[in-house]
């Protein structure tokens, strides 16, 4: 209830934003997780094939990510949600009735060029539409962002004991009332004209070293936070010998989240700086990878009783870890935009959200090399405390960016992060206004 009453006081625009987020992590966590089962047991293709097509895929989302920033500061973001939510539509229709090589190819390209288009747009929408409310309303964005990735595995999980089309289709239904919402709902904006190439935009983003700095230390976070769906769940398996008990994890994480997140993101706001409780918030993910080195390794569980046993500095974990995003996450979207101009708002979150896609990835590939290599030579507890020491290094990233003062400033007594600000590129008025 007091996320509803919360939700209440954002406006219209704001609103439907929240309830988009909820449906558009239904739709991708419907489908998204059961694609490459599908692709080999259904289909029968080659684990090489599966890998382009899921490649291709997150290619084209993580990779894009700058284009769609750009395009919603350019075109506007409500022009750019739309297009984003209407090409995943299509994307998922394809993937619900196509079964050849090129129709999945195409498919997998549609859904990850949409997510490039959305993510940054609907950000930068929601950064402008909240004004100096922003770290609340991605708080609750946060929430329900979370609640759909939990839903959405549920609903896939239903709808695959008729198929995989049923389960598609449903999905790319889903976004196409998304799409038709946000059409009649979201409030067009006034655009100001580009005064300056794509580049020089992207010239001017790339030469702020804050940012970049920034960008860099908090890919961290973001590589800890996809453990989620890597290691923690590994470990779960290997502690419980039950693939069923990974759902807890995730139920675990949504429960914290509805309980928990807009309470600490209003506890937090005016009692000191962002970059303190972001810097806090990122030393707790790390630690919540502590407590699953007491169960690492050995033999699996004997009896139930044991399983229990064992689950337990798992859920631990996992709970650590929400906590940890929970503190962080809403204050770092609402500095990223902070670092520029206004009129670069979306080509700043692309270029975060590309910097974190491109750390996730390379994270998870240095995790599971830990995992193999702990594996292999007896040293199970090695792709904990990687991640524990990247927790840790991330933290003390930005611990000395708040130190060398280069981050954007909290506002007095209001805790609202001020804008940058530079003289020779005054802010240009913004699309809320």
């Amino acid at each position: 209830m007091r996320t509803l009453r919360a939700m209440a006081e954002f406006p219209l625009a704001v609103r439907l934003l929240l309830v988009n987020q909820l449906g558009v992590n239904t739709g991708f966590y419907l489908l998204i997780p059961y694609l490459a089962t599908h692709l080999t047991d259904d289909l029968g293709m080659s684990a090489a094939v599966v890998g382009i097509v899921l490649g291709v895929r997150n290619l084209a989302q993580q990779g894009l990510f700058i284009l769609g920033g750009s395009a919603a500061d350019r075109l506007g973001a409500r022009g750019v949600i739309i297009a984003g939510c209407a090409l995943r539509t299509v994307g998922f229709a394809l993937f619900a009735l196509g079964d050849g090589l090129p129709v999945l190819l195409a498919a997998a390209l549609l859904s990850g060029l949409a997510g490039a288009l959305f993510n940054p747009a609907v950000r930068t929408y929601l950064a402008r539409e909240a004004g100096p409310r922003r770290a609340e309303a991605f708080a609750l964005f946060n929430v329900f962002a979370t609640t759909g990735a939990l839903l959405g595995p549920l609903l896939g999980s239903l709808l695959l004991l008729v198929d995989f089309t049923a389960a598609a289709l449903t999905a790319a239904v889903l976004f196409a009332a998304l799409t038709i919402a946000q059409a009649l709902v979201l409030p067009a904006r006034p655009v100001p004209a580009p005064e300056r190439s794509v580049v020089a935009d992207w010239r001017e983003v790339l030469g702020n070293r804050a940012f970049v700095a920034f960008s860099i230390a908090m890919a961290g976070l973001y590589g800890l936070e996809t453990q989620l769906y890597l290691l923690l769940p590994d470990g779960v398996r290997h502690a419980t010998g039950q693939e069923a008990a990974v759902g807890l994890l995730f139920l675990t994480g949504t429960v914290a989240n509805l309980l928990l997140q807009l309470r600490i993101t209003r506890l937090l706001q005016t009692r000191g700086d962002r970059a303190r409780w972001i810097t806090i918030g990122t030393a707790v993910t790390g630690m919540a990878f502590l407590p699953p080195m007491v169960v690492a390794g050995g033999a699996g569980p004997d009896g139930t009783g044991d399983a229990v046993v064992r689950m337990v500095p798992l859920i631990a974990a996992a709970l650590l870890l929400h906590l940890g995003v929970m503190i962080a996450q809403p204050f770092v979207l609402e500095l990223v935009p902070a670092f520029g101009p206004d009129r670069l708002t979306g080509t700043c979150f692309g270029l975060f959200y590309a910097a974190s896609g491109i750390a996730a990835a390379a994270g998870n590939a240095g995790i599971g090399w830990a995992m193999d290599a702990g594996s292999d030579g007896g040293r199970a507890w090695l792709p904990w405390a990687c991640c524990a020491l990247l927790g840790l290094v991330a933290a003390s990233a930005v611990g000395w960016l708040r130190r060398g003062g280069t981050l954007p400033p909290t506002a007095p007594g209001t805790g609202a992060v001020e804008p940058a600000r530079t003289p020779d590129h005054p802010r240009a008025e913004s699309e809320s206004r």
